[in-house]
């Protein structure tokens, strides 16, 4: 199951693909341990889905981790370094507005709930504005600019139409007792209600702001992610802070609520003195030289590339440590995000539940890591001169 999961983010191929290569590559199956016999072939596509969400409900990734360092730190250089950053891996979604997320509610009760149930047992529809609401948001979703005044509309609209779709769905669940809903149904029922609540709750009082506001009907978990980025101020999807040492990079903490990682780093200290053992010198950005983090290196003799306050001079082997520590995180450690989005199918995590995407960018992260380490092993030692 494991080796699967790394062969997906390493070749960066979907589920299907991964399949298809893996019914025609005998080099895969051995690495699997797992060989087919002449004509026989793996038909269920969806294989790898079903081993992500074992390996998510079984395998503790924290655990699993320290293994894996474990097994390669013997190969990692300069180990008393240690660098950490954050970054957002996005879910994929579509991009989150209010109307949006009003009408997948209303779709979802309407006509994939409430109209399949009365047709199901030979009830007649209740009353409602359903198709006359549906023509209206594809006008809506027509126009090129969207004002302020047609979206508040719009908002008003839908918030009563999912109200009145509520309430008749709970009216037809209490005269049809026999009628049994799903737990994955009433998952979705739940989720509705608290999106209602909440919307509502911005309706009424514009510009307020609301706790664990849900921007997707079938990722509730996703929370909006402030970055400040010029170009993509906020990310949905979850906030991942790693550690690097060696060129290697590893999970202090994934989360889908926003956090504050400069107050990980002591935390982050004791993770790499478990798994490495000493640490000398740390990089990190602008975010993370507080007066209780900069207390805190210092009562443990670190050197880190933080700016020193008042008159302390470095000297110039200082300033070029410094200087050194900078490019590794700037250049290493933000240009493996990059690597990681881009080469091993990180950019948009396409699994569904809030496990399964752990599960997904941990892979991705952890392939590039092996892949890393197998190459520095394979490439010849570099010449030296000859006195």
């Amino acid at each position: 199951m494991f080796t699967l999961m790394f062969l997906k983010h390493y070749l960066n191929v979907s589920d299907y693909q991964l399949i298809e290569r893996f019914n025609t590559d005998w080099s895969l199956q051995i690495f699997c341990n797992r060989s087919l016999a002449e004509g026989e072939l793996i038909r269920d596509s969806n294989l790898p889905s079903r081993v992500r969400s074992y390996i998510a409900n079984h395998a503790d990734l924290n655990q699993l981790q320290t293994v894996l360092l474990n097994h390669w730190k013997n190969d990692i250089e300069n180990t008393h370094v240690l660098s950490m950053d954050a970054t957002c891996y996005e879910s994929y979604i579509r991009y989150p507005t209010d109307v949006k997320l009003l009408w997948e509610s209303n779709q979802w009760i309407y006509e994939k709930l409430l109209f399949r149930l009365c047709k199901l047992t030979g009830t007649k529809r209740p009353r409602n504005k359903f198709i006359e609401q549906k023509r209206k948001q594809l006008s809506y979703d027509k126009l090129r600019r969207k004002s302020i005044k047609k979206g508040k509309a719009r908002k008003k609209s839908l918030l009563y139409l999912l109200t009145k779709g509520l309430l008749h769905l709970q009216d037809f669940l209490n005269s049809h007792p026999e009628v049994n809903l799903t737990s994955n149904q009433y998952g979705y029922i739940r989720t509705i209600k608290k999106v209602l609540q909440q919307q509502q709750y911005l309706f009424d009082k514009p510009g307020e702001k609301v706790k664990d506001r849900i921007v997707s009907l079938y990722k509730p978990y996703v929370r909006p992610i402030v970055r400040g980025k010029e170009n993509k101020p906020v990310e949905f999807g979850m906030k991942a802070h790693i550690l690097q040492t060696g060129g290697i990079q590893y999970f202090d903490l994934m989360d889908f609520n926003a956090y504050n990682e400069c107050k990980r780093l002591k935390i982050s200290y004791l993770k790499h003195r478990i798994l490495f053992g000493q640490l000398n010198q740390l990089s990190a950005d602008r975010i993370y030289p507080t007066n209780e983090n900069r207390r805190y290196i210092t009562s443990q003799q670190i050197f880190s590339n933080f700016a020193k306050k008042g008159p302390v001079k470095l000297s110039k082997p200082e300033k070029a440590l410094q200087a050194e520590l900078n490019k590794d995180r700037s250049t290493v450690l933000e240009g493996s995000f990059g690597n990681h989005k881009n080469n091993y199918g990180l950019r948009k995590i396409k699994a569904r539940g809030a496990q399964n995407e752990r599960v997904w960018v941990f892979f991705g992260v952890m392939a590039s890591n092996a892949k890393k380490l197998a190459l520095a092993k394979a490439s010849p030692p570099p010449m030296q001169m000859a006195a």
